[in-house]
């Protein structure tokens, strides 16, 4: 390899019988103790080579009981660091899996049986993956382990890509037995480190305040995140970290682990007695039941595992570009995003074609480049209660069409976007009426309603087929350039009429149905960009990305709220893929007033766009807003796709953030600074840079001359005039300049 390129090398030691899976930044080594039992060895910083193999300390722990063909007391499985941890065959600990035999059993011992080094990256089929690239490429470990009583295979996936300390694993399961059996639980990946001297960080949430950055020492016990709510959903991200007690935002070991799915999940964090740490991500069991025939395999979505030496803006800044580059696909994966207006908060329900194209008057005159249809243009919907399901023109509301309103919008210069929520039916439908069977639902239960709907189902391909033909309908005949998708209640009584179906495959069948249909969809029309949703961030995860390269982030648009909510967004998801709008005070979710400068300068740091009835705006406030789009196009590049540090955190200060974007060639960076409330007498406000070039000089937006690098980081700038008032934002911006 020439000087200064990245290699990815996996090995195996013939004689130690170890894996070395290695790139430039990081290490993971997985070796066989007793020349079958998988065990966990290291994750990390990279190491040249590996000597100290199978040197977990063997000794005769009370209680803990020891493998039949291995001879004496002192090796047990539950002290082993495993890697993919069976059922009831010694090792306490929660499993990785679970199989539900003929005779009732579900006792499974995996032991190593072969394994294959492959270049690159296999997809995963029907299930939304990274995956590698020419210019970034990867290797891959297929390791192969069996239960030699029943035959039933896993192979585990270890994928490493070159330039990014980050290895994605998932395990497919295959019946090589005599009979049919079923998984009762197909978690992802487990993992086990030496001890528990960590804390745990997690993203939880609910509706209107989505990703809550939680940070707790690591205790004894298992500590479950999940959800048993048919999706990812905003309690949780299927996101857990394992960080070192002394990291921060900028040094310290973080450990990441991402769910790449849309479903339930479950992620377990357990420290045992002996202070070791035990971690597990995949597919949450309270729902899950799959019949695996003889034969036949099983594949489990992949988790991605990110390690940084640089703290938790080090995570962030591995996540954004490789999720940018390995996960986002088609014409939008890297291209800048539109500055749009959605018309929701402006109108609600109540518009019509005549109050729609003056809104677009007005916006396109202002600079925005796409205006967003939302609920209300479909079946007889003029409030919440009815027509989802019924996807063609609410002729009442729209006399002239909707082809004719987008036309006549794109005339003014504009994109046309438009909503859609395909998976959910209202009980008042054409489509529920002749299909009332339609819905996911338990037989011979009531079902619950929530918004007034049920969630339609997925899992039946003539449900799939229906939605997909009555969509693409619109699609052929509306010039659309957007959609937003919505998804606006959790599930309950989940099950099928489907005849025939297992209970516990019906979730994930909706997943894979849903995917299905996603792909069908950016397979037809890859100009559309798509933007997901779900009541706002519920349903904001990897999966997702894989077919839509942005989301809504939350409902909630009040300025104050959206900092902790982008803050604890930007732990783990690009820029690019964080919709962040500018709407009416007072606030419709919290009652707040904020300045148009406050919403502006949080709705930039992310992708701009205005929820409001511009119709109504003064004159200085249109002249803000035209100000504010012109200021980002300009800077909207850097936004999206620069280098992200997050500075001073909302979550810690209570009343401050801070972030700033830096260009990749660090010779230009887009500062904000953020203050809630204003308290009385205080003196001038110093902040600090971060990410700058050291060796570097700089212009600084209000400030004379030229500023070092070393001196903006080290010493900091004092902001030119004192804030007053409250909701209060200082927007700086960095440009380099010749030395002075």
């Amino acid at each position: 390899e020439s000087q200064g390129v990245m290699t990815v090398t996996i090995t195996f030691d013939e004689t130690k019988k170890y894996f070395h899976l290695q790139n430039e930044s990081v290490s993971y080594v997985i070796a066989l103790e007793e020349e079958k039992y998988v065990s966990h060895q290291y994750w990390g910083k990279r190491l040249n080579s590996f000597s100290q193999v199978a040197d977990y300390p063997r000794q005769d722990n009370a209680f803990a009981p020891n493998p039949f063909e291995v001879p004496g007391r002192v090796f047990s499985l539950a002290t082993l660091p495993q890697e993919f941890p069976g059922n009831g065959s010694g090792d306490f600990r929660e499993s990785a899996f679970e199989c539900l035999y003929p005779d009732q059993t579900t006792v499974s011992l995996l032991t190593y049986k072969s394994h294959e080094i492959v270049t690159g990256k296999q997809p995963l089929q029907g299930l939304p993956h990274t995956y590698e690239t020419k210019e970034e490429p990867a290797e891959t470990l297929l390791l192969t382990m069996e239960d030699t009583v029943t035959k039933v295979e896993v192979v585990l996936s270890y994928t490493l890509f070159r330039d990014y300390p980050v290895l994605t694993r998932s395990a497919s399961f295959r019946n090589n037995g005599a009979e049919d059996i079923h998984l009762n639980k197909a978690l992802s990946m487990s993992i086990d480190f030496p001890d528990a001297d960590f804390d745990m960080i997690q993203l939880p949430g609910a509706w209107g305040r989505e990703r809550q950055i939680v940070r707790t020492p690591l205790v004894r016990g298992i500590h479950t995140l999940d959800s048993k709510r048919g999706t990812t959903s905003h309690a949780y991200q299927p996101f857990v970290a394992l960080a070192d007690k002394t990291a921060t935002e900028d040094q310290g070991a973080v450990y990441g682990f991402h769910f790449v799915y849309s479903g339930e999940f479950r992620a377990n964090v357990e420290v045992d007695t002996y202070a070791q740490t035990r971690v597990q991500m995949g597919i949450n069991p309270t729902h899950f039941q799959w019949h695996l025939p003889v034969g036949e395999a099983f594949q489990t979505p992949e988790v991605v595992l990110v390690y940084s030496e640089n703290g938790l803006n080090g995570l962030s800044q591995t996540l954004h570009p490789f999720y940018q580059k390995h996960l986002i696909r088609g014409q939008h994966q890297l291209a800048e995003r539109p500055v749009l207006i959605n018309n929701w908060e402006g109108t609600y329900f109540d518009f019509t074609a005549e109050k729609i194209e003056a809104m677009a008057d007005e916006a396109s005159t202002l600079g925005i480049e796409l205006f967003v249809l939302d609920d209300g243009w479909f079946g007889k919907r003029d409030d919440d209660y009815s027509s989802l399901g019924d996807w063609h023109v609410h002729t009442a509301k729209l006399p002239s069409g909707l082809k004719q309103l987008a036309e006549n919008i794109k005339a003014k210069g504009m994109l046309f976007g438009l909503w859609f929520e395909p998976e959910m039916i209202s009980e008042d439908s054409e489509l529920f009426r002749a299909h009332p069977d339609w819905c996911i639902h338990t037989l011979g239960r009531e079902k619950s309603l929530s918004r007034s709907q049920y969630v339609i189902d997925f899992s039946r391909k003539e449900v799939r087929d229906n939605i997909l033909a009555q969509m693409m309908a619109i699609l052929d005949d509306v010039p659309v350039d957007y959609i937003k998708w919505d998804y606006n209640r959790n599930m309950t009584e989940i099950g099928t009429a489907a005849p025939g179906a297992l209970p516990g495959e019906v979730l994930h069948k909706y997943m894979l149905g849903l995917y299905e249909v996603m792909e069908a969809l950016v397979a037809k029309y890859p100009q559309i960009l798509f933007e997901s949703c779900s009541g706002g961030g519920g349903r904001f995860d990897p999966g997702i990305l894989y077919y839509m390269p942005q989301t809504w982030t939350s409902d909630n648009t009040d300025a104050v709220a959206r900092l902790e909510i982008q803050y604890g967004t930007s732990l783990v998801m690009p820029i690019s893929s964080m919709g962040s709008h500018v709407s009416a005070i007072p606030n419709h979710q919290t009652h707040r007033k904020a300045s148009m400068k406050m919403r502006g300068d949080v709705a930039m740091a992310g992708n701009l766009g205005y929820e409001l009835d511009v119709t109504t705006l003064s004159e200085a406030e249109k002249q803000e807003m035209k100000e504010q789009i012109s200021f980002y196009k300009e800077h909207r590049k850097l936004v999206q796709y620069g280098v992200f540090h997050r500075i001073l955190s909302p979550f810690e200060t209570q009343n401050e953030a801070a972030w700033i974007f830096v260009s990749p060639e660090q010779d230009e960076a887009l500062y904000f600074y953020y203050r809630v409330l204003d308290r009385a007498n205080l003196k001038k406000k110093k902040v600090l840079f971060k990410g700058l070039d050291s060796a570097k000089y700089y212009t600084v937006s209000g400030y004379e001359g030229v500023i070092g690098g070393d001196e903006l980081m080290n010493r900091g700038l004092y902001l030119k005039d004192a804030l007053q008032g409250d909701f209060q934002s200082v927007c700086l911006v960095l440009k380099e300049a010749q030395s002075v």
